[in-house]
């Protein structure tokens, strides 16, 4: 009996040794989490801040990013506008010459041969200046008119004492604009 005795104390010193053991490990170790965590703190907060700084410059990089597809967006939607706008304009241009051509027609002597053939002279253009008027081509009025540089082009200037100066004296050609644009100006002559 006393043998059992003895190795259960022994069972028990070796028992408290270990404990003692762990206990000192997990001290230890408690020990080492102190000093790391004194230096968490310094560098975990060096990693907000870099952080925080990273999500500020993306921050503004998506903000500008926003900004210039907003710009984008206007800037396409103002093209579309003009392209809508000015979609004639290029068809105009390329009906002016014959335009003037019947307008040199008309003006050739009427006699009972020709009468026919001016009536139908006229009235085909009537037609193209119908065609121009629905989308919004206009004559630019200069006779009698102030010069000016935006819608007439000068060929001439005369001296014409009945009229005073910088007016259109006569037209030589005509001029159009298409809603607010100059297709063609008119050519004209001025007084001095």
């Amino acid at each position: 009996m006393e043998k059992q005795e003895k190795d259960m104390f022994t069972e028990e010193e070796s028992k408290s040794n270990d404990e003692s053991e762990v206990i000192e490990v997990i001290d230890s170790e408690e020990n080492e989490t102190n000093v790391s965590e004194d230096s968490e703190p310094e560098t975990l907060q060096k990693d907000y801040q870099s952080l925080q700084q990273e999500k500020d410059e993306m921050s503004q990089r998506l903000l500008r990013l926003q900004a210039e597809f907003d710009n984008f967006k206007k800037r396409s939607q103002k093209e579309k506008d003009a392209d809508r706008k000015y979609k004639s304009q290029d068809l105009v241009n390329e009906l002016l010459p014959a335009i003037d051509n019947f307008e040199r027609a008309l003006q050739v002597e009427v006699t009972e041969a020709t009468s026919s053939l001016i009536e139908g002279i006229t009235m085909v253009y009537r037609q193209l200046q119908d065609a121009l008027k629905s989308q919004d081509v206009e004559v630019i009025e200069s006779e009698g008119k102030e010069f000016d540089p935006n819608l007439h082009h000068a060929v001439m200037q005369v001296e014409d004492g009945e009229m005073d100066s910088n007016i259109v004296v006569e037209e030589l050609q005509k001029g159009y604009m298409l809603k607010d644009r100059v297709i063609r100006p008119a050519m004209v002559k001025v007084n001095k």
